[in-house]
C-alpha cells in the first residue's frame, strides 16, 4: 500500500539527503536526454523536443553546476581531511567532475541549437557518454562517499554544509 503521507523532500537541514535527491534528479534528466535522442530519430525537432532540451539544459547549467560546487567546495574538502583513503576517493571524484564538465561543454551547446544537429548518431553517442558517466559517478558517490559522510561528519559540519548550499542558491538558511 502506498504511504498516504509521503515524506517531505530533503531540505538544507539534511544536506546529504539533498545531495542524494539531486543525484536522482540528475539521473532523471539523463533519462530525458536518452528519450530525446529517440524522439529526434522518430519525430525530428518539434516543440516537445525543444521543451525537453530546454529543461535539461537549464537543469545542468544551474542546479547541476551548483551540485558540483556543493561537493567540490564544501563536502570534498571536509572528507579529504578525514583519511588518505577518503582523500583518494575525493581526488578520483573530482577528476570525474572534470570529465563530466568537459562532456557538458560539448553537449550543452548542442541542446541550445537542437535544430542544427547535423549528425544525430554522434549526438546520441555524446548523450550516452554523458549519461553513463553520471550514472557511474553517482553510484560511486552514493556508496563510497555519502554513506561514509553520514557517519563521519559532525552535526556542526552538516549544518555548515547545509548553510553553504543554501547561500549558493541565494536562500537564507538561518534555521540550520
Amino acid at each position: 500500500m502506498n504511504n498516504p503521507f509521503p515524506s517531505a523532500a530533503p531540505d538544507f537541514s539534511d544536506p546529504l539527503g539533498l545531495l542524494r535527491a539531486c543525484h536522482q534528479r540528475i539521473l532523471a534528466h539523463g533519462a530525458t536526454l536518452e528519450r530525446l535522442v529517440e524522439h529526434l530519430r522518430t519525430h525530428g525537432v518539434d516543440s516537445d523536443a525543444r521543451k525537453a532540451a530546454g529543461q535539461v539544459h537549464r537543469y545542468f547549467s544551474t542546479a547541476g553546476r551548483h551540485h558540483h560546487q556543493d561537493e567540490e567546495q564544501d563536502l570534498f574538502p571536509i572528507l579529504a581531511r578525514q583519511s588518505l583513503k577518503l582523500a583518494d576517493r575525493v581526488h578520483r571524484l573530482r577528476r570525474e567532475h572534470q570529465q563530466m564538465d568537459a562532456l557538458w561543454a560539448r553537449l550543452g551547446p548542442e541542446l541550445e541549437r537542437l535544430g542544427n544537429i547535423s549528425d544525430l548518431d554522434a549526438f546520441g553517442r555524446l548523450v550516452d557518454e554523458f549519461v553513463e558517466a553520471y550514472r557511474g559517478h553517482i553510484e560511486r558517490e552514493n556508496e563510497e562517499l555519502l554513506d561514509v559522510a553520514q557517519h563521519v561528519l559532525s552535526t556542526e559540519q552538516l549544518k555548515k554544509l547545509g548553510r553553504s548550499m543554501a547561500e549558493r542558491r541565494g536562500q537564507h538558511a538561518s534555521y540550520i
